[in-house]
């Protein structure tokens, strides 16, 4: 865990422009997506997930993929840009358009990988192998994003000896970090810590990538809080709590990125992240998306006057 002399850095990456957008009815238009992302960038936010590069004709709400990414690059040098991308040639597009992360979804659900990326889970993780194979050294890094890792809508449960397995294989496949997903929410926090533990325990703490988080059942933040504790220093957010999965059934919205900012942040944890500009960000959020309602508990009740950004760090992670 990076310190910047004083307290933790945790990071925060948005992917409100890419898994928030997936479940949204409207397609907002690309100045609009730019607009959203500028206003996250003044506010701090210094990683985002910008798009995903599939065909137009499954989700037409990424149709700009790469004008957005390429946008994002150029109007915000210092933002580390990623996108989601489930094959070889969505990760070349991606690499085109300059992403620096490319996302492979790899589901710990034989079910949802069948239905999410049209493939068994072995091999898309030979999926992954081709993707490093492909870029070598000097390409974006690639992450390998567990989904369903903590329970499936389509399988029920999911064994966590398979997770850990599956982590293992995309470490071995070349990934350069893995990340865990509660795509459904059904997450709980000793089974956070357990399957965190197990799986820093197998491809190592420095490859362990973010935890990734749905407020489904109202117990992201709980379960951010079970990851702090087990070392975990990159979680996922979307503003607003907008997101879910397409092609899991019952999949709601992420962890809202300014609740989960209110919630490090007050641990002393330090984010990098202005409260009030994020929710300022929120409001023109808002604007954009008329239609859709945000979630969010800070929000709804303004950033209370006892809020601090030096609160004593949680003791578990000094």
């Amino acid at each position: 865990m990076s310190t910047d002399g004083k307290r933790p850095v945790i990071a925060v990456r948005e992917v409100g422009p890419r898994d928030g957008l997936q479940m949204v009815k409207a397609v907002m238009p690309t100045a609009s997506k730019l607009a959203w992302i500028d206003a996250m960038a003044a506010a701090g936010v210094s990683g985002m997930e910008v798009a995903s590069f599939v065909p137009p004709s499954l989700m037409p709400q990424m149709a700009d993929a790469a004008e957005v990414t390429r946008a994002a690059r150029q109007h915000h040098p210092g933002l580390t840009v990623a996108a989601l991308a489930p094959n070889l040639r969505g990760a070349q597009n991606a690499a085109s358009a300059g992403v620096q992360v490319v996302v492979v979804p790899v589901s710990a659900s034989e079910a949802h990988s069948r239905a999410n990326v049209r493939r068994s889970r072995e091999d898309q993780v030979a999926e992954v192998a081709r993707i490093v194979a492909a870029f070598g050294p000097s390409g974006p890094r690639i992450e390998a994003g567990i989904s369903t890792a903590f329970g499936c809508s389509l399988q029920g449960a999911v064994p966590e000896d398979d997770v850990v397995r599956l982590a293992a294989a995309l470490a071995e496949a070349g990934a350069d970090t893995v990340s865990l997903a509660d795509t459904l929410g059904y997450a709980v926090p000793a089974q956070v810590k357990r399957l965190v533990r197990r799986l820093r325990g197998e491809i190592g703490a420095v490859r362990f990538g973010h935890l990734h988080l749905h407020d489904t059942l109202g117990t992201a933040l709980a379960n951010a809080y079970a990851g702090l504790e087990e070392g975990v220093c990159g979680f996922d957010g979307a503003l607003g709590g907008l997101g879910g999965c397409p092609f899991a059934p019952g999949s709601v919205g992420n962890a809202a990125t300014e609740d989960l900012v209110y919630l490090l942040e007050s641990e002393g944890f330090d984010t990098r992240i202005d409260l009030p500009g994020l929710l300022a960000a929120r409001t023109r959020l808002a604007e954009l998306l008329p239609a859709e309602r945000l979630h969010g508990r800070v929000a709804a009740a303004g950033i209370p006057r006892t809020y601090r950004h030096a609160a004593p760090a949680l003791e578990a992670a000094q």
